[in-house]
């Protein structure tokens, strides 16, 4: 059993994250700008709440001094399009919050922070099809930026301090919890839920547009799979995952198949398309594999169904 504290506890990875770790017995607090009661009450006792913010260093500092964790996974974020539409409030949040929860695990001799970094990390030279672990970073947006400095601040901590630092680069993550405003790849996880809800969707894509994804309870495993991995098998500080590459077509195919009554249509957006298409199909995830186990737990009808009856209360 370990304490562990989640940043963006109340976020879309940090609650599938926290229920996961409390079902296995460990004591989880979620620090967080948000709160919600009726949430920390499904952690049957396993699951507390510490307010504050990224951006205030105190407030980093006071929750890693009372909570007194093991291990942080560093999850919260400003995310875009809001991290476009700010990018002085997403630096104070991902650049500066970064290096506070840092600074805060090596103060208070934090065992291991978890990071979860993202796709966005890369830029247009990265390759469309697969992208080596170890592929240069060069991001064009405040968040992938952030995502990259974070990454170096922790091997860094590493360096110089011993910090066991460790963390995952994302691709699109789905499920129930990503809002339609988190971006232009949410349409997966919304097309899902609509659908479950028995409203209908319509796909701002063309359907052959395909996209690499990752099923949010396999993205929530990751990172307390690498938390719990032997620190002796790991060769690199940060590791790439992939789930499954779906078009908009194969993903409507397959909601119809766990909901035979949806409603799916296209109606294409050149710039929603063209940015989708952008993005690096799959991350070559095989180091994760081979030095700590990692295997995504669901394909395509495996998480359309999970997703399907999670929304239903199944």
């Amino acid at each position: 059993m370990t304490r562990t504290l989640i940043t963006g506890g109340f976020g879309f990875i940090g609650r599938y994250l926290a229920l996961m770790l409390a079902e296995a017995g460990h004591e989880v607090t979620l620090f967080d700008i948000a709160a919600d009661d009726a949430f920390l009450k499904m952690g049957k006792g396993r699951i507390a709440a510490v307010r504050g913010s990224l951006a205030n260093w105190a407030e980093v500092m006071d929750a890693v001094a009372k909570v007194r964790p093991e291990h942080i996974i560093h999850s919260g974020a400003v995310l875009p399009p809001a991290s476009e539409a700010s990018p002085q409030a997403a630096f104070e949040v991902n650049i500066n919050g970064s290096y506070y929860v840092l600074e805060a695990a090596r103060l208070f001799g934090v065992t291991r922070v978890v990071y979860a970094s993202s796709v966005a990390s890369y830029g247009p030279d990265a390759p469309r099809d697969v992208v080596p672990n170890d592929f240069a970073q060069h991001p064009t947006g405040m968040y992938g930026v952030s995502k990259v400095c974070t990454e170096r601040l922790g091997e860094y901590y590493h360096r110089r301090f011993g910090l066991d630092f460790r963390a995952v680069r994302f691709p699109p993550i789905f499920g129930l919890g990503r809002a339609a405003s988190s971006g232009w790849t949410a349409f997966t996880s919304v097309a899902v839920e609509e659908s479950a809800l028995g409203r209908p969707y319509a796909m701002r894509v063309s359907p052959e547009t395909a996209t690499g994804v990752l099923y949010i309870r396999d993205a929530a495993q990751s990172l307390a799979d690498l938390a719990a991995a032997e620190g002796a098998a790991l060769t690199t500080r940060c590791y790439s995952l992939h789930g499954f590459v779906v078009t908009a077509r194969e993903l409507a195919d397959a909601i119809v198949r766990h909901v035979p009554n949806a409603k799916i249509s296209f109606e294409p957006d050149q710039q929603i398309t063209e940015f989708v298409k952008s993005i690096p199909q799959k991350l070559d995830d095989s180091l994760a594999r081979a030095d700590w186990g990692w295997r995504p737990r669901y394909g395509l009808d495996e998480a359309v169904a999970d997703f399907v009856a999670t929304v239903r209360g199944a």
